[in-house]
């Protein structure tokens, strides 16, 4: 099979960056039956930024992947660091208190700073570029949006962000349809694609044993370990760590009843004609829809533009739908051609914070970082491998969050999301 033919088993389309990130390589399917000291299942950020991590101190690891390393979110997604957590720091100090609030904003700039450093360690290069625009689209979130740059300057001692009226909001977007917004230059946006290819490489150069195409079909303790089946083999190990965020519902029911997968797609343009008339400082952007719209430009002048308002598994006319997106902000871009479009599994959490848990004796489950994967996913590997080598145990911030399940259980929770979504997706066009 050629490197353009392949279609991800468990994601829609082709993206853009697996067309653009070099050669991917493969990684042998388990064949036959094998003991670590660590076992992880899923191969995104978590789980190879856990792999390398614990294999570059010497710890026997195995990773499965169901399908390919880079087919689920951490290979798809829009590939924007953003700053902080998923909520803005002042709405989760309501929840936590201040000084809780900016210990866990402190872990995202640590978060930063582990990711630029891995990078350069590994020799990675993901096209990284400075720079995030967060949006207001409706004039009642203007004083909002003034205020939360303030907070974090006043409060949390950021210094990168500030407060954009109206006018220079149009500047930098090359649009008038959005009312304000904060600039934000202690983040950027990479190539999530070259970020996950690199990040295996070095795994694997480490000592990691990956495995692609080798699904988990059941995951159990068998005396004092823990034991993977798969079609071709089975591994035992003194613990294990799930990291399948969106997929993988089958294996466990904390994961299942806590992590919701719902659809995102995303949109490639043909190399802009005018490529200065859209975000022409080269910033990332966001903006504050409940269904977020989220666009950027590529090395070579594409947008790349993802928020469809879509919550079930059907595919549909994805670049009809982005297109019709695009125009409401660009619409001399009404006639561009798209040259990609593919979708994907996020995972999602109820507060849209991380779900970090330990079901049983010698299992981890972390997932549902909500559309904040990119800057979180990899780093909460990294903490994952703290905790097993006992060097600290800054995971245990995130675990102790309140994440409560979904209500409606296994049946019910996907109409009343796809309910909720659907009036979320309403209220954010009025």
């Amino acid at each position: 099979m050629s490197a353009g033919s392949y279609q991800s088993p468990i994601s829609p389309g082709r993206s853009w960056y697996e067309d653009s990130a070099g050669e991917r390589p493969r990684y042998p399917r388990l064949d036959g039956s094998i003991e670590v000291d660590t076992l992880i299942v899923g191969g995104g950020f978590t789980g190879l930024s856990a792999a390398l991590h614990l294999a570059g101190r010497g710890v026997r690891v195995a990773l499965l992947e169901a399908a390919r390393l880079g087919d689920g979110a951490s290979g798809r997604n829009g590939g924007q660091f953003g700053t902080g957590q998923r909520q803005w720091p002042e709405d989760l100090e309501r929840e936590v208190g201040l000084e809780r609030s900016r210990a866990l904003f402190a872990m995202t700039e640590d978060a930063k700073t582990h990711l630029h450093e891995m990078m350069a360690a590994h020799g990675i290069e993901a096209d990284y570029r400075p720079g995030q625009l967060s949006l207001a689209h409706k004039r009642r979130y203007v004083e909002s949006y003034r205020r939360h740059a303030e907070i974090l300057t006043e409060r949390y001692a950021y210094p990168h962000a500030r407060f954009l009226g109206r006018e220079e909001t149009e500047a930098r977007l090359g649009s008038p349809q959005y009312h304000a917004g904060v600039l934000d230059t202690g983040t950027g946006h990479l190539h999530p694609m070259k970020l996950l290819i690199g990040t295996g490489r070095a795994a694997a150069r480490a000592g990691a044993a990956l495995h692609e195409e080798t699904p988990v079909t059941r995951l159990h303790r068998r005396g004092a370990a823990i034991e993977a089946e798969t079609p071709f083999g089975t591994v035992r190990a003194e613990r294990a760590l799930m990291a399948v965020n969106a997929h993988g519902e089958g294996l466990s029911r904390a994961n299942a009843a806590h992590v919701m997968p719902i659809r995102s797609f995303i949109a490639a343009t043909e190399p802009l004609a005018e490529p200065d008339r859209v975000l022409p400082g080269g910033e990332a952007a966001d903006d504050s829809r409940f269904v977020v719209r989220y666009f950027r430009k590529t090395p070579d002048n594409r947008l790349l533009f993802g928020g469809r308002e879509a919550y079930s598994s059907a595919e549909g006319d994805i670049v009809g739908q982005i297109r019709r997106q695009v125009v409401s902000i660009y619409p001399h871009l009404a006639d561009v051609g798209f040259t990609h479009a593919w979708g994907g599994s996020v995972g999602v959490t109820m507060p849209r914070m991380p779900y970090v848990a330990s079901p049983e004796a010698g299992l981890t489950v972390i997932g549902g970082f909500s559309g904040h994967g990119v800057l979180l996913s990899h780093y909460t590997g990294r903490l994952y491998a703290e905790r097993v080598l006992g060097n600290q145990d800054r995971l245990a911030e995130l675990e102790s969050l309140r994440i409560p399940a979904f209500p409606g259980g296994s049946a019910l929770r996907a109409p009343l999301l796809f309910l909720a979504m659907t009036w979320y997706a309403l209220r954010d066009r009025f």
